[in-house]
């Protein structure tokens, strides 16, 4: 009976992940096509915002290199370093336009975690739980103490270990289009969500998102992805302590609204932040949005 459970479990964990790998791989396309000339149709109003610069460097971290971008511009003393973690497949470049817009007010860190854009690529793909204490690690080495963090989908299941396994070094984090639970996952409803949230997001993602496909292989994507099908972000926002930031793009069709409503829910001090006309990639696509939303978070003491 146990190992008919186990087969059962198995199956249905490949399942999600080729579902997901399908959707996924559907949206890049879509966005590619024609994300340009629903870009093109957008207007841009607005005064130009003053961004940050970032520079890249790199760090040994147990044996292996990480490779993070880190904001160089000069910020008021006592704020916290804020640190950027990036969703499943991508790396540290599908944080840079939130990472620029950041700098000019609190020191930026985005790593790409191990396995993912130009970061070392361990032999075993690392869990959610193995991502979070490599992150911990990382930071001890680079001398930051405690933080504020930012996660984008499989940052947010990052985040959220971390805070649980190393809480001092969290002072409080954004969870921004958190991963849903395996049974809101569906591979109509996911091909669908990327096909509706195209016209909100940058092209130029779609090139982003393939690069860094290409850079981390499809084995660690599925190996990752059942790491993140079975961790279970929702039950464990119950542990986290931190004050916590739900947001979520109305234009997210990916992730369901009423999941990062009880996400927030059940976060013990998280409160939930829609951001109108955003969608998925609101670190990306919608940067100066998401930052307006961000600095009274961050800054305030």
């Amino acid at each position: 009976m146990r190992l008919v459970r186990q087969g059962e479990r198995q199956g249905e964990t490949m399942r999600v992940s080729l579902r997901w790998i399908a959707a996924t791989a559907g949206g890049v396309l879509v966005v590619l096509l024609g994300g340009r000339i629903l870009a093109g149709q957008r207007a841009r109003p607005g005064q130009p915002t003053r961004l940050g610069r970032l520079e890249a460097r790199y760090d040994r971290v147990a044996g292996i290199t990480l490779h993070a971008r880190v904001s160089v511009d000069t910020v008021p003393e006592g704020r916290l370093p804020v640190i950027l973690v990036h969703g499943l497949g991508m790396s540290s470049r599908y944080m840079i336009p939130l990472a620029e817009h950041l700098a000019p007010h609190v020191r930026v860190f985005a790593p790409d975690l191990p396995g993912f854009g130009l970061s070392d690529k361990p032999r075993r793909t690392l869990t959610v739980r193995q991502l979070a204490d490599a992150l911990a690690a990382w930071m001890q080495v680079i001398g930051v103490k405690r933080a504020a963090f930012i996660g984008n989908s499989l940052g947010c299941e990052v985040l959220v270990e971390l805070a649980i396994r190393h809480p001092h070094l969290v002072d409080r984090l954004v969870l921004q289009g958190p991963t849903p639970d395996p049974d809101a996952r569906s591979l109509v409803r996911q091909i669908a969500g990327f096909f509706l949230i195209a016209p909100f997001e940058r092209w130029s993602l779609a090139w982003v998102a393939l690069v860094d496909y290409a850079r981390g292989g499809i084995g660690r994507y599925i190996q990752t992805l059942h790491s993140m099908v079975d961790n279970r972000i929702g039950g464990k926002a119950l542990q986290v302590t931190q004050p916590a930031l739900v947001v979520w793009g109305k234009r997210d069709y990916i992730v369901p609204y009423r999941f990062v409503v009880s996400l927030a829910d059940a976060l013990p001090r998280g409160r939930l932040v829609v951001i109108p006309g955003a969608a998925h990639g609101i670190n990306y696509s919608h940067p100066k949005a998401f930052t307006a939303v961000l600095l009274p978070f961050l800054l305030n003491a």
